[in-house]
């Protein structure tokens, strides 16, 4: 009893450490696990700062994120295939149950066209009593109410169709944007390769650069674009509160006249970020020459984001940042990448949450102001 007492012990001691180790690792190792199977990375692979080999990282960049990409796009045009081709069978099927649709429809315009709906009415103006007048008018009713229900319903069945024929074509264009986009991606990335292969041969130790280039982007795509991502999502959920902390600041929003003006400072917005994510304490935004400039460090990471807010009115009015360049530890990431994290993480304001009969109409950023004109809109 003792020896199982003891064996189960040690069994328990054994089984808990690794786990009490990996709780005290230092919070940069903790966040940069990427994963079972996957290899670790600590800190970001380093390199010298030299111009050729900045270059050739951020075309390796370039190449991971637009094969992400040519996937994306590949998903997106297996599925556009099928629902092109479920709706070619709809249209067809539609094309048939309207047919006799049709028949039925055109017998009755041919029936008024060819008057022959006038001898009900003149019977029914001609009746002699009130019992033949009434019998006549639930008759001309009857009539009426039938060639209505058939117009009415060749009519639904014929913009059903339309419809169809409509989403299919809409498919169809985008399937072939889709492949035309496709093999543009196909043939950037043939050149970057070429390029890259060309600048390791070129390099002082291609060996050396070439082990570096596979390093980076194994720890880019472990690691590197999750870190984005991560501070992207929290911006994007952060913006969700900024109507109530503009509504609880006094002074921020300010009427003039019909229109209202509302100022929104650095030390605000940077305040209202901490407040929502820790997250944000070395992560700053600054308004300067029109556009926005988000910046921070983390462990090993550093991160700088560049944009601008554009007014939208569709589908609802609404200042929507446009991603123009995202830095990633130096080295400036591709445009598709811009525009991934721009369609995944909203990172919009939206007046009306403030006030209901409010709409922008005017914004711009800069002496550490973003300075939005709102108008009434009823």
């Amino acid at each position: 009893m003792f020896f199982r007492y003891k064996a189960g012990r040690r069994f328990a001691i054994l089984f808990i450490l690794p786990i009490l180790l990996l709780c005290t690792l230092p919070p940069q190792q903790a966040y940069l696990s990427a994963g079972p199977g996957a290899q670790r990375f600590d800190s970001p692979p380093a390199f010298e700062g030299n111009e050729e080999t900045r270059s050739l990282l951020e075309k390796t960049l370039s190449v991971a994120e637009i094969e992400r990409e040519i996937e994306r796009i590949g998903r997106e045009q297996e599925a556009l295939e099928h629902k092109s081709a479920l709706l070619q069978e709809q249209a067809a099927e539609k094309e048939l149950d309207i047919e006799g649709q049709r028949e039925r429809a055109g017998a009755v315009i041919r029936a008024y066209y060819m008057g022959e709906r006038d001898g009900l009415l003149a019977a029914l103006l001609s009746a002699k009593s009130i019992s033949r007048v009434l019998a006549l008018y639930d008759y001309y009713e009857i009539i009426m109410g039938r060639d209505r229900d058939i117009l009415s319903q060749y009519e639904k069945q014929y913009k059903d169709l339309k419809n169809i024929l409509a989403a299919a074509e809409r498919s169809a264009r985008r399937l072939e944007e889709l492949k035309q986009t496709l093999e543009q991606q196909k043939l950037r990335v043939l050149a970057l390769n070429e390029d890259i292969e060309g600048g390791i041969v070129a390099s002082s130790d291609p060996e050396a650069m070439s082990a570096l280039l596979d390093e980076f982007t194994k720890y880019w795509e472990s690691v590197g674009l999750h870190e984005v991502e991560t501070y992207f999502r929290a911006l994007s959920k952060a913006m969700n509160g900024l109507p109530q902390f503009v509504e609880s600041q006094k002074g921020m929003l300010k009427r003039k006249g019909m229109t209202y003006q509302l100022a929104v400072g650095e030390a605000d917005l940077n305040q209202f970020l901490v407040s929502q994510n820790p997250l944000f304490k070395d992560f700053g935004f600054r308004f300067e020459n029109g556009k926005v400039i988000a910046s921070g460090t983390s462990g090993g990471l550093t991160l700088s984001l560049t944009g601008r807010y554009v007014i939208q009115d569709e589908p609802e009015n609404a200042l929507m940042f446009h991603v123009e360049q995202v830095v990633f530890n130096g080295l400036q990431l591709p445009e598709s990448t811009c525009r991934s994290l721009e369609e995944k993480f909203d990172l919009g304001f939206y007046p009306q949450k403030i006030v209901s009969f409010l709409r922008a109409t005017e914004v711009d950023s800069r002496d550490g102001v973003l300075a939005v004109k709102l108008a009434l809109s009823f």
